[in-house]
């Protein structure tokens, strides 16, 4: 499914002043690791996305382990039919709140809630129309949950004039977006739009001014390549991203990410990267071993272990390098790599005002 792959380089930290800017409407999205409201999440359900039940049971004890973690830090929200909250209620901590909005899947940064705030403090819901990865998987519910969302938070729904998932773009939310042409300029979410006219319309729904592209892969996996488990902003011009020790040439995504590194380097951005894990639990060659696809919430940095002592630890290492005086919280989240994705791909968070 979410196959995403990564490489190696590396650059000296440092700060930048953040730029002003202003959307059209005066919204923007807040970079991640500003205060939260909360944090929703989605419980997974459809057995045609995921048919083996074992499975299942595993990849949602996944999702509440990390909205229990979560729930430590800040409010979390899951999103669940109503005839899913029992059992879902056994696996949750009490701080965990269930919300009657019906899912299928898990990957609430890419079905869910993209919000954004002014400088009045007014928060809307930005409204990138989610449709399973340009139809690749059925979103009848999904489709439909961040619209469901705004409504019961009362909040006006901004349309984008966009298909396409928010895992699929970065902000450091000072201005500047990265992401892979292959999830955005694609027929299969926007056809009929070049890259310009994406541009444009991310720059604006994310109340941006500059944006960086890389061509990533199209058709390879669902996303077409997400950026999210790649690479992340962690402040202004400021990007940690894991990659290979040895980048295999005949590998499209491998060679994506280099194409990704080089492109942020040559934009002046300070690269910081650290290596994916070789000691792995799971062995699959299509499982996502990300350690850039965490969550950052109030206080705390939730992020993934894969079971190599040395890459872990040098994981953690550069989170509190970048993230000082927040705690590093680590867990086993094997089936969503299992899946393709990571702790980001399943949250979405909402900025306090």
């Amino acid at each position: 499914m979410h196959r995403r792959k990564f490489i190696a380089g590396g650059a000296a930290l440092a700060a930048h002043a953040p730029r002003t800017f202003a959307a059209q409407d005066g919204f923007y999205v807040p970079a991640e690791e500003a205060p939260h409201q909360r944090t929703f999440m989605q419980w997974p359900v459809n057995r045609r996305v995921h048919p083996d039940r074992i499975f299942l049971e595993m990849t949602q004890q996944t999702i509440a382990d990390i909205a229990n973690a979560i729930s430590d830090f800040e409010p979390v929200t899951m999103l669940a039919a109503a005839g899913d909250h029992a059992k879902a209620r056994r696996k949750l901590s009490d701080a965990v709140t269930l919300w009657d909005i019906p899912t299928e899947d898990l990957w609430c940064r890419d079905a869910g809630p993209i919000f954004v705030r002014n400088a009045a403090g007014d928060l809307a819901v930005r409204h990138i129309q989610f449709n399973g990865w340009g139809e690749k998987q059925v979103n009848a519910r999904d489709s439909q949950i961040a619209a469901r969302c705004a409504q019961r938070l009362g909040l006006p729904l901004l349309p984008s004039g966009l298909k396409g998932e928010a895992g699929g773009v970065e902000q450091d939310g000072h201005g500047l977006l990265m992401a892979h042409e292959s999830s955005w300029v694609n027929d299969n979410r926007n056809p009929g739009l070049d890259r310009n006219a994406v541009e444009a319309r991310l720059l604006a729904a994310y109340g941006a001014t500059r944006m960086i592209w890389s061509p990533g892969v199209w058709g390879e996996d669902i996303t077409d390549y997400h950026i999210d488990s790649l690479a992340r902003f962690t402040g202004p011009g400021r990007v940690l991203m894991n990659l290979p020790k040895r980048p295999d040439t005949d590998d499209p995504f491998h060679r994506a990410a280099v194409e990704t590194r080089d492109a942020l380097i040559a934009a002046g951005l300070d690269v910081d990267v650290i290596p994916e894990p070789t000691k792995r639990r799971i062995r699959a060659l299509d499982f996502v071993a990300s350690y850039a696809n965490y969550y950052v919430c109030n206080g705390a940095v939730i992020a993934a272990q894969f079971g190599d002592p040395a890459a872990d630890a040098e994981a953690v290492s550069a989170l509190h390098r970048h993230y000082p005086g927040r705690e590093i919280v680590v867990l086993n989240v094997d089936p969503l790599g299992e899946l393709g994705g990571g702790i980001h791909c399943a949250t979405q968070q909402m900025p306090a005002v």
